[in-house]
């Protein structure tokens, strides 16, 4: 079966060239995982930037599985029960975070039957295939990741005000939305940000993933159209917001909390996220880095009623 155009586009978005020590660090993370690593990502804002010196670079390790990924560990059934784990790393004087996920976990994730928004949330988001164990692979991250930006833009249609917006509109809509449904330290005007970093591209893969989507559209020039008759789809795609958004905080808490366990200096590592987000000044007390789940606990309501996170 040839590649739908959307797969098409993701190839050649994955492929996009980064820097040589970009290309190093993940195979170094790959090469702590044998023959269970597949493949790595990366994403976020420092490959949109291409800042990486005094940086933290984002990764995602997908595996083959968890058993071989962490034999004889409770790394594995924690990975397994609450994905991803995410540990610190460190290479060549860089800093990065890798997550890891199994190809099978990938690709669910990615789709509207996961139980929260944040794996295809970010892969709606560019990124890079930096590292991979082989062609066969490379494609199954293409596909994994071929849910997402389906499914952001199945929720943004759901949510459009009028029967029309513009595509980077929509985009923004999408985001927006899945802002609201983690806790998250970004300032408010995060989503409209990350289109138009690269408005072209999101028009691009717009016109590939729309036509995908369960709510059926038509583009019309610059503009996303609803085609009439769609109550019963809208209504099923907007109910189940509210649940995303309750589970989705509740899961953000229970992986901070599970990463204290994986995650060196992790207490560390969120206020400084939050303060280079946010715009705060933030402090990790002694105290806090001895016991961080209960200094998470403490800190998070402060955060809450200052707005740094919502």
């Amino acid at each position: 079966m040839p590649d739908s155009a959307l797969i098409k586009c993701i190839k050649a978005e994955l492929a996009e060239p980064v820097h040589p020590r970009v290309s190093a660090f993940a195979a170094h993370i790959a090469a702590q995982y044998g023959d269970a690593a597949r493949g790595v990502l990366f994403y976020g804002s420092c490959m949109r930037s291409e800042q990486l010196d005094g940086q933290m670079l984002d990764f995602y390790l997908i595996v083959s599985d968890y058993t071989a990924a962490f034999p004889n560990s409770w790394k594995a059934k924690a990975n397994r029960l609450l994905p991803p784990n995410v540990f610190p790393a460190q290479h060549d004087g860089l800093a990065a975070k890798y997550a890891v996920l199994s190809e099978e976990d990938f690709h669910r994730l990615n789709r509207r039957e996961a139980s929260a928004v944040s794996v295809w949330a970010r892969f709606a988001q560019p990124a890079r295939l930096v590292w991979q164990s082989d062609d066969i692979a490379a494609d199954q991250a293409a596909l994994a990741i071929s849910g997402a930006a389906p499914t952001l833009l199945n929720a943004a249609l759901a949510h459009m005000p009028d029967a029309q917006m513009d595509i980077e509109q929509l985009w923004e809509t999408g985001f927006a939305l899945t802002y609201g449904a983690e806790l998250r330290a970004e300032r408010g005007n995060r989503p409209s940000s990350v289109v138009q970093f690269a408005p072209q591209r999101y028009r691009l893969f717009g016109e590939a993933a729309l036509p995908l989507c369960a709510i059926k559209n038509e583009i019309q020039g610059d503009k996303v159209m609803l085609l009439p008759g769609q109550k019963k789809e809208i209504w099923a795609e907007r109910k189940r917001w509210p649940g995303l958004r309750r589970r989705g905080k509740m899961l953000t808490l229970a992986r901070l909390a599970k990463a204290t366990g994986t995650y060196a200096g992790g207490i560390d590592y969120i206020a400084w996220k939050i303060n280079r987000h946010a715009g705060t000044d933030i402090e990790v007390k002694e105290w806090q880095r001895r016991w961080p789940i209960l200094g998470a606990i403490v800190m998070l309501p402060r955060l809450i009623l200052r707005g740094a996170v919502k």
